[in-house]
């Protein structure tokens, strides 16, 4: 007996090797997402149309995990800590308590799990990490798992990864993360809805900083986001005057 799990990060990788997966006819017991609780309205949106396109092929549901059942997401508690996440800070228990622990508990209960490990077996656990980084592929085989890295195996890079998710006529996942992570890039953060640009920026001031300045480590996302908004202010007019090829 054999069970083969995946960490599904709702990413390119993460897509393509499942993609890859299904066309090799891998079989896959278990697919698991950790929700931070406070994931882009975009990542949800791709889970949710990506894990129908893996049951239309009889595959597993992606089942969404979350930490104690989600009952304080990482967002909130940042706001009760008064701290940004963690990463801005050069440390990565966000990601470890918020994405790798809630999936290795729900593992850890999981019968088909538990009764492989009774009979002295291991189970098979998949990541995305791609051709172009092999260097992330650290770990090989502990008491509980066997770690399998499939975009090595099929030697794909990020393009290949691209490639083979445009070749099943899927659209490209883009980024997932949280949306206020500290990693984000500035057209990311300007491209937020106000709601969540709100959100980041009262999670920012809510912070007790003293050796950083905001989301942005050295600088704050508020600054940005309002200097952007300033500088579109400035090209508004409420004058309209259509030219004479305007055909409205």
């Amino acid at each position: 007996m054999s069970l083969t799990i995946v960490s599904y990060g709702a990413g390119t990788n993460s897509t393509a090797m499942l993609i890859e997966m299904v066309n090799r006819g891998e079989k896959v017991d278990l697919i698991t997402f950790a929700d931070t609780g406070g994931e882009r309205p975009e990542t949800y949106r791709y889970m949710e149309m990506f894990s129908q396109w893996l049951q239309d092929r009889g595959y597993s549901e992606i089942i969404v995990v979350k930490k104690g059942g989600i009952e304080e997401t990482l967002e909130q508690n940042c706001l009760r800590m008064k701290a940004l996440p963690s990463i801005a800070y050069g440390f990565k228990t966000c990601s470890l308590k918020y994405k790798a622990e809630p999936q290795e508990k729900f593992v850890n209960n999981w019968q088909p799990a538990i009764d492989l490990w009774k009979q002295g077996g291991k189970v098979i656990k998949c990541l995305g990490f791609d051709a172009g980084e092999p260097q992330r592929a650290k770990f090989t085989e502990d008491k509980k798992y066997i770690w399998r890295y499939p975009l090595l195996e099929y030697d794909m890079d990020r393009d290949a990864c691209v490639k083979s998710i445009q070749a099943a006529g899927l659209p490209l996942p883009g980024k997932s993360s949280c949306f206020f992570c500290p990693n984000s890039k500035p057209h990311e953060i300007l491209s937020l809805p106000c709601n969540l640009k709100a959100r980041a920026i009262a999670l920012e001031e809510n912070s007790l900083l003293t050796i950083l300045k905001g989301l942005g480590r050295n600088w704050k996302w508020k600054d940005l986001i309002e200097s952007d908004r300033k500088q579109l202010k400035m090209f508004e007019s409420n004058e309209e005057m259509p030219c004479e090829c305007f055909d409205g």
